[in-house]
């Protein structure tokens, strides 16, 4: 995949697809932006991959990830810095990834210029990817935020398994109340070791606890989600989800 972006380049992360991906609007703006060299010591920092379903309902939840997004990185700065790699699915068959970035606005600016489109879920394909990308480069943690599940559920099982196995947690964020992708999205993260939370999109704190409850534990791992739970209720719960996970 991708190497991470030059932190103090002022370039917008360049986002490459995970398979061939069909024409659309979007495709010449991600083409057209510039490669850039590595972050200096991305090995040092905590990286996280923050995956998002792009399908056409996801709409109002993509607008309010991107806004809730800077926290991450405010939450990881504490703690030494995170790199973060935006991967996303939307229409037929297109899945992307972006380089790491180790600032909020790099983020921003690339989540500015996507916009949903309608198609199945690729769940699947995002935990190949994280799997991929942590035998190259440790990862601390994949948040994946959706609100379906269109797959096989015994083979986004498999994957998750591999994942474990990779040493990635994956913290998966539920918008709605579908009870299968729940189910589903419940077994990941009990799979990897990592926590599940349903969010509403009209509460948007409750969504951005939880990225911030993420991000630091990928940049300063369970110590620093100790700390966070000092102060809120977010991280607290999926420490509760993680230590429920290690003594099923």
């Amino acid at each position: 995949m991708a190497q991470p972006p030059d932190a103090g380049s002022g370039k917008r992360p360049q986002t490459q697809p995970l398979a061939q991906a069909g024409g659309t609007g979007v495709d010449a703006f991600l083409d057209a932006l510039a490669k850039t060299p590595a972050v200096a010591g991305a090995g040092r920092r905590g990286r996280l991959i923050f995956a998002l379903d792009a399908t056409m309902s996801r709409q109002p939840t993509w607008d309010l990830a991107q806004g809730l997004q800077a926290r991450m990185f405010e939450t990881a700065a504490r703690l030494g810095g995170l790199d973060v790699q935006l991967v996303y699915f939307r229409g037929i068959g297109e899945c992307r990834a972006s380089r790491f970035v180790a600032d909020g606005a790099g983020l921003g600016r690339l989540m500015a210029g996507i916009a949903c489109q309608g198609g199945h879920t690729q769940i699947g394909r995002v935990l190949a990817h994280a799997r991929g990308e942590a035998r190259a480069r440790p990862v601390g943690a994949l948040v994946y935020v959706g609100d379906a599940m269109e797959e096989n559920a015994d083979d986004l099982c498999a994957r998750a398994g591999e994942l474990a196995l990779a040493g990635v947690k994956a913290f998966m964020f539920h918008e709605g109340g579908d009870p299968a992708a729940g189910a589903v999205f419940r077994e990941i993260a009990r799979l990897t070791g990592g926590a599940y939370a349903a969010f509403d999109a009209r509460a948007p704190q409750r969504l951005a606890d939880l990225m911030a409850a993420a991000a630091a534990y990928a940049a300063g791992g369970a110590a620093a989600l100790e700390r966070q739970a000092l102060e809120g209720g977010a991280a607290r719960a999926l420490i509760a989800q993680m230590r429920q996970g290690r003594g099923a």
